[in-house]
């Protein structure tokens, strides 16, 4: 039963969504339990469904009207799925139980989607290449995928890749699984078809006898029995135990695209080919008995009802959909009917019959449809096309008579022409559509990335100023390591610094900066420096105003401290030595507030640095570090800790920013119009 769920009113002042319809076959196949009984003589039969809406509540799955086929088959569209990044759709596959269908694109993406909204539950990333075949064993416990490299992998139900091999050189375009599960068949573009067992992924037989590409490979439902189709214009049959070819049909005259066994009996063949038509074969007469004709152009694959026998869809070239009931011949007006061979007095010879679609769509999809599959309990056939699109099909509610006039079945143009369809209306719905797509993909969970973080400047630069490739905080932020962070595009570099003048003791070295040597020094003679270098008797330099004389070797007294000097150092005017060039603009002088204290004399040792030191905590009892860390969590920090730093001299703790909740992301995209609740 189709259903329609929808908000019947405005949330926080969004537009209302459309409608979208959920098919639910629980509550038929509920109707049609319940009220299913012997039918003895004179026992009053279940309701009959007529052309009414309130007989929905009727409705009754395909099961339940084995001979009824034609009210099985899937004239309405129902829904039309869209990925995010878009590629033509090669295989479409319901999944055993019928909860979702999982397609395979020329991306080598795998993608699920809700059997009963239609809606996206995940993708992944399947194979390398376009994905060609796509099959699950009689048990439903693995599934077997073939792409355009030759490549055949092994899945698990939960889709978890166990097992990969290579199966041919070239692209497999066929791919079936014995009855039993303990062989499976593959064919490729190199003419041959392999039989490989299935536990052990050993290849057993390579049959040959195609002169060209082997298109499509089916194996009997339970039967050891194996039919293939060619570009070669041949239908082959061949037995799996031996590898000897039984014998070749030669009823199309164009490459075979698809063949199919029957599903409920196997008595019957499909064959489909670039001749515009398909055949039905008889396997125990090994003839042709039916002709399908309806296509204009060729037909590229087809798809048996899995519970009526004589249901059989296709799909062309042209994008069209076609549903034949092989007991009807619907002839076009004009056209005379024509006799079974079954009922001819020469079955051997007679003439196939001719058989016209009793369902056609003829816009189902802009381009070629490159598969098809019926759900388990037939109430749904699910298309993909090259034009991206998948789409799902079901057949109408009773009293439910617009669906002959969408554009599906007579065009976007005659839609428009009788008010069926707007083309703004039209492409409104798809933006909907792929903004509902997008919706679902994003339904997962929230990548929580954390805040962007800038770097922390040195300790001696002010604020809005960093060493080149460092950018000072903006949030509050620390990095992992306690003053160093990740490089920013956006750091402030400090200008060069000026040229040194030319009383400057220590020049730079020579052209380190595209500046000419300077000339030496008056009253220097560098051959008498060289004799000097030489004989190991060259005094010291002088040094600066206001520094003492170094201390002797061994002495206790204290070395002068690391660059850069305490603040207050007595004899520098301005915080320079003379001779020195005054600071870079933006340079703090010794004193700036911030500025890290000198070490004490004998080194740190194993003591504990005193407070307000750069990239240190201060020390805190047991007590005060609990408190502090109830108080962070209740405050919603990630964390920190004892790597988060501190603030300059002010011995805070640098605590990290919040990671973004869910409850707080959800509101912010309600806000702003980009979420709607569950459908």
């Amino acid at each position: 039963m189709e259903r329609e769920y929808h908000r019947p009113e405005f949330e926080g002042g969004l537009r209302p969504r459309p409608k979208r319809a959920v098919t639910d076959y629980g509550s038929t196949t509920v109707q049609w339990m319940r009220n299913r009984r012997p039918r003895y003589k004179n026992m009053p039969r279940p309701e009959v469904e007529r052309p009414s809406a309130s007989y929905i509540v009727d409705m009754q799955p395909p099961a339940a009207r084995i001979a009824s086929a034609a009210e099985s088959i899937p004239a309405k569209a129902v829904h039309s799925s869209l990925n995010k990044v878009k590629h033509p759709i090669n295989v479409v596959k319901w999944t055993p139980e019928g909860r979702r269908l999982l397609t395979g694109s020329t991306s080598g993406e795998f993608t699920l989607w809700n059997g009963m909204g239609f809606n996206f539950e995940t993708i992944m990333q399947a194979h390398e290449a376009a994905i060609r075949a796509v099959e699950y064993t009689s048990t439903d416990d693995w599934l077997l995928s073939a792409d355009q490299t030759g490549v055949v992998k092994y899945w698990q139900t939960n889709f978890n890749n166990v097992k990969e091999i290579q199966a041919h050189t070239e692209a497999v375009r066929g791919l079936a699984i014995a009855p039993t599960d303990s062989k499976f068949v593959t064919c490729a573009d190199d003419t041959t078809l392999k039989i490989w067992d299935f536990a052990s992924s050993t290849e057993e037989s390579t049959l040959t006898g195609h002169g060209w590409e082997v298109k499509s490979v089916d194996w009997h439902p339970h039967k050891g029995l194996l039919v293939s189709g060619s570009k070669d214009h041949q239908v082959k049959f061949w037995d799996p135990r031996t590898g000897r070819c039984l014998t070749t049909l030669h009823g199309h005259k164009n490459p075979i695209s698809k063949t199919m066994f029957e599903p409920v009996q196997g008595n019957m063949l499909a064959t489909c080919a670039r001749d515009h038509t398909a055949r039905i074969f008889d396997i125990r007469m090994m003839r042709d008995v039916l002709l399908l004709k309806g296509h204009e152009k060729d037909i590229i694959t087809m798809a048996w009802h899995p519970m009526h026998k004589n249901l059989l869809s296709t799909g062309g070239v042209d994008g069209s959909i076609h549903h034949y009931l092989l007991d009807e011949q619907n002839p076009p007006p004009g056209v005379p009917p024509s006799i079974s061979p079954y009922d001819a007095a020469d079955s051997q010879n007679a003439p196939s019959q001719t058989i016209y679609p009793a369902h056609s769509l003829q816009y189902a999809h802009d381009f070629t449809v490159w598969t098809m599959d019926w759900h388990p309990l037939g109430h749904i056939l699910a298309s993909g096309s090259n034009d991206r699109v998948t789409r799902f099909w079901t057949r109408p509610r009773p009293g439910d008579t617009n669906y002959i006039n969408d554009r599906y079945h007579i065009g976007q143009a005659a839609a428009e022409a009788q008010g069926t369809f707007d083309r703004s209306q039209g492409r409104r719905q798809k933006m909907e559509e792929e903004e509902q797509e997008a919706e679902d993909e994003a339904e997962g969970l929230v990548d929580q990335k954390l805040p962007s973080r800038n770097m922390v400047g040195a300790p001696f630069l002010p604020p809005g100023l960093s060493l080149p490739g460092l950018s000072a905080p903006s949030d509050g932020t620390s990095s992992a390591l306690p003053g160093i962070g990740g490089a920013s595009q956006h750091s402030i570099h400090p200008p060069p610094p000026p040229p040194p003048p030319a009383g400057m003791p220590f020049p730079p070295q020579p052209n380190a900066s595209g500046a000419p040597i300077p000339p030496p020094f008056s009253g220097m003679d560098p051959s008498h420096i060289a004799q000097l270098i030489a004989s190991g008797s060259l005094p010291p330099p002088p040094l600066p105003h206001g520094h003492g004389p170094p201390p002797p070797h061994g002495g206790n007294a204290t070395a002068p401290p690391p660059f850069p000097p305490p603040p207050n150092f007595p004899g520098f005017p301005q915080g320079m030595p003379p001779g020195m060039p005054p600071l870079p603009h933006g340079m703090p002088p010794p004193g700036f507030p911030g500025f890290p204290p000198p070490p004490p004399p004998g080194g740190l040792g194993n003591a504990a640095p005193p407070p307000g030191w750069p990239g240190q905590l201060p020390v805190q009892q047991p007590q005060q570090q609990q408190q502090q860390q109830q108080q962070q969590q209740q405050q919603g920090f990630g964390g920190g800790g004892g790597q988060g730093g501190a603030a300059g001299g002010d011995g805070l703790v640098r605590k990290r920013a919040p990671l973004p909740d869910q409850q707080d992301a959800l509101k912010a995209e309600m806000s702003q119009g980009r979420y709607r609740k569950a459908r």
